[in-house]
């Protein structure tokens, strides 16, 4: 097995000791681990792909965390509840929707809305709610989407795919 020799500044000792321990002593495992990470995350950066973190679950208490790009968002407040719905394409070319409903019925009345400035955004369906439910569905193609989305945020999908994100105009 080959060497490689790692030289390190006194600065940054103590971090790889600290990533020594955590390993168990097995240094090289944690430096390829967090390599790989690096490199699977730069490589996406530049090809156009962000990591997105997003809620799930009731009141959206657990994360997932995937390497996608943003192709459309919907928002539609109501009487019955609040709608966000984004599109993302995965790096490995699926596609993924994240629902997030809000169901007025379910409004949290643990907080005085007339006291409380910041619960006023909450309640006119401003920004990302933080109750609700949220999911993530994962579909193979675009044709797939059809049917399981609004109509009109399908279009945009068809869209988004079928043209780049930027179009750079020689004028």
């Amino acid at each position: 097995m080959p060497n490689k020799t790692i030289y390190v500044s006194d600065d940054d000792l103590k971090l790889f000791q600290r990533a020594q321990e955590l390993v168990g002593g097995n240094l090289s495992g944690a430096i390829v681990t967090a390599l790989r990470r690096f490199i699977e995350l730069e490589e996406g950066r530049q090809q156009g792909y962000d990591e997105v973190v997003l809620k799930v679950g009731k009141d959206g208490i657990r994360q997932v965390r995937f390497s996608a790009t943003l192709l459309t968002e919907w928002h539609q407040v109501t009487n019955e509840r609040i709608e966000d719905i984004r599109v993302f394409r995965t790096r490995k070319g699926a596609y993924a929707v994240h629902s997030h409903f809000s169901n007025w019925s379910e409004f949290p009345t643990d907080t005085n809305i007339l006291k409380d400035w910041r619960q006023w955004r909450r309640f006119l369906g401003v920004g990302e709610q933080n109750w609700g439910d949220f999911t993530l569905e994962v579909f193979d193609t675009v044709k797939d989407l059809e049917g399981k989305i609004p109509e009109r945020l399908y279009a945009r999908v068809i869209d988004a795919t079928a043209h780049p994100n930027v179009e750079d105009l020689d004028i």
